[in-house]
């Protein structure tokens, strides 16, 4: 028995038992000796505010109520599954990177708890967020405005930006009414209606040269359609996805596309001869694209055929361009 299964084992037995519970009782129960006994006792206490006490004149250990409620104790939500302990240690890491002097004080607290969740969880103390990596790629500043656009956003006021748009390379004077930030990729994007647009969009928040917050009220939208906005098509672009792009990837690749999720609503299955078609809606072709090339060889589209030719002009040019040396 290990030592979480042990604090989970501690914390039924003295859920489950009206009278304290003596101290050989709990020995026997955790399998342990008197002092790991002793051991997981106080880590409950130091780190998941169990309130255990020792009575003396029953030699036995209990849960003491809550003086106003009468209420038992219960274990905090600690019990992290991958997708928990990556979304702890990833506010962990983001709350160590937030620039020195800048709400330190009122994190501190948040940081310190983190920690304690994290050293109750697993052995080790602190061993765990050492030993595990998270590792952004190809992540970008959120550029100097973001503390702008976040209070725009919380108070539902309308912001005035200057945006640069790299594909185009050109600057636009507009409004905006912030609807949802964003954390996509390992960078930081703000949806938004676009009153210049007069529709919803994204923008990247590194290229936005100049935000000012208004006194005008943000225009709010539907959470039914900005929940469209975002999932119907594939990755950033978001919008209808008025088609859809069939890939077949190589047996040697479809081992690991299979367990990948492209897209909420993507259809998928295996061929015969261990080869694997994925059908994934999209509205814009850029991201899928980047997405599509970096399998080179081991993936074809097969539909629609804008898209086929698209993918294989730049794998011409790709060509090209180590043919010439």
């Amino acid at each position: 028995m290990d030592r979480f299964d042990r604090i989970f084992a501690l914390h039924q037995l003295l859920s489950s038992h009206r009278n304290p519970v003596s101290r050989q009782q709990i020995e026997q129960v955790l399998e342990c000796s008197r002092a790991t006994a002793k051991r997981i006792i106080d880590n409950m206490r130091d780190y998941l505010n169990a309130p255990i006490e020792y009575d003396r004149a029953r030699n036995g250990y209990y849960y003491a109520r809550n003086s106003e409620f009468g209420e038992m104790y219960e274990l905090p939500g600690v019990w992290f599954n991958a997708s928990e302990l990556h979304a702890l240690l990833s506010v962990q890491q983001l709350l160590e990177e937030v620039q020195p002097g800048l709400l330190e004080r009122k994190l501190a607290p948040l940081k310190a708890h983190i920690g304690d969740l994290l050293k109750a969880q697993h052995s080790g103390g602190d061993q765990i967020s050492r030993r595990i990596r998270i590792l952004r790629a190809a992540s970008r500043p959120p550029g100097e405005f973001f503390q702008a656009v976040a209070s725009a956003l919380a108070q539902r006021r309308r912001l005035a930006v200057t945006y640069f748009k790299r594909g185009e390379e050109q600057l636009s004077v507009r409004q905006l009414s912030p609807q949802r930030l964003l954390h996509y990729r390992d960078n930081w994007y703000l949806e938004a209606w676009c009153h210049l647009r007069e529709d919803l969009r994204t923008f990247a928040l590194d290229s936005i040269r100049e935000a000012r917050i208004l006194d005008a009220a943000a225009q709010e939208i539907a959470e039914q359609r900005l929940q469209e906005y975002s999932n119907r098509a594939y990755g950033i672009f978001s919008g209808n996805a008025e088609q859809s792009a069939l890939l077949l990837f190589q047996p040697e690749r479809a081992r690991w596309v299979a367990a990948e999720q492209w897209h909420p609503d993507q259809q998928s299955h295996w061929l015969d001869d261990g080869r694997y078609e994925l059908k994934i809606p999209y509205s814009q072709t850029p991201e899928l694209l980047m997405d599509i090339l970096k399998y080179g060889p081991d993936v074809e589209v097969l539909e629609p055929e804008a898209l086929r030719a698209l993918v294989a002009e730049r794998l011409r040019q790709a060509a090209d361009i180590y043919a010439a040396k």
